[in-house]
């Protein structure tokens, strides 16, 4: 299913495909609490401006070996698969066709946590990588804007059991967000799945 097919705006050099009901309910609830009370959560300290501020979200990295993770000049090196993760990894990667070799968790307790304006855009990810997001719980805002812009193009409500696939160019052109919100909500979980060239560390900043 095309993101944009029922609808008249169109993203130049993006390449996105949604699937609101990707798992079931009932499904998703069962992810949702596993992953939750199987995960090491941790909340690292950045540097912004001189100052360092905690991630506003819980988060943790999971990757085969060597597929470590680097995060504002923080080094995550890689926890094993569960058992449930493993699967998930192996259902994601046949669905697109590709294989993933690491995974971000972030783990938004409320509306006040959330991630800024950035693209996964990084070297290690190859020319035109494939960023897999499976969301579970609380549905949250995602937004997409033009690289050098201001003005948000397009928005997407992201709802428990929920896949959105960017692949080829989307990361040269776009950055997207998961804005802060007074809106009362739900802790959401956000898995997402890319491939790793090697091993020496994905960096990203805030």
């Amino acid at each position: 299913m095309n993101l944009f097919a029922d609808t008249p705006l169109q993203l130049p050099g993006a390449e996105l495909d949604f699937h609101p009901q990707w798992l079931s309910a009932e499904l998703a609830d069962q992810w949702l609490a596993k992953i939750y009370q199987q995960t090491p959560w941790q909340q690292p300290q950045v540097n912004l401006f001189g100052r360092r501020h905690p991630v506003p979200r819980l988060l943790a990295w999971y990757g085969d070996e060597g597929v470590g993770y680097r995060y504002s000049g923080l080094y995550h090196a890689p926890l094993p698969w569960t058992p449930l993760l493993a699967e998930v990894r192996a259902q994601l990667a046949a669905f697109v066709g590709q294989p993933l070799n690491g995974l971000l968790l972030n783990y938004y307790r409320d509306g006040q946590d959330s991630m800024g304006w950035h693209s996964d855009d990084e070297a290690e990810l190859g020319p035109n990588p494939i960023v897999v997001s499976l969301s579970l719980g609380g549905s949250r805002r995602f937004d997409l804007r033009r690289k050098g812009q201001q003005r948000i193009e397009h928005s997407l409500q992201l709802d428990h059991g929920s896949l959105l696939v960017m692949r080829a160019t989307t990361q040269h052109y776009w950055q997207h967000q998961i804005a802060k919100t007074r809106k009362p909500c739900a802790p959401r979980l956000n898995l997402t799945f890319r491939y790793v060239l090697n091993g020496d560390g994905l960096s990203h900043e805030q």
